[in-house]
């Protein structure tokens, strides 16, 4: 059995009432679904993409969860508060 990672079950919302699935796992079926309905056409620039369409709504999820606390916020995604409000800007998520 391979190795898990702590954090693909680490999920504060749940209070062990669902069993988790992993986030990955949500990931591969939406890459999945996305890949099967390009017909075979190539996909460009796709890590970028993936970037930019999870990370503006991952900001939002989490700025709800601390109550748009920024502080916090940075700190349960593992940024310093600088590199969040960038990145809320870029978004055009900065209040």
């Amino acid at each position: 059995m391979p190795d898990e990672n702590p954090h693909d079950h680490a999920d504060p919302m749940n209070n062990g009432s669902v069993p988790l699935r992993p986030l990955r796992e949500h990931v591969a079926d939406s890459l999945a679904h996305y890949l099967g309905q390009l017909n075979g056409s190539a996909p460009c620039d796709l890590y970028q993409m993936v970037i930019d369409q999870v990370e503006a709504p991952l900001l939002q999820a989490v700025l709800d969860y601390s109550d748009g606390n920024q502080s916090r916020a940075a700190a349960i995604l593992g940024l310093n508060r600088g590199t969040l409000r960038k990145k809320l800007k870029a978004h055009g998520l900065h209040e």
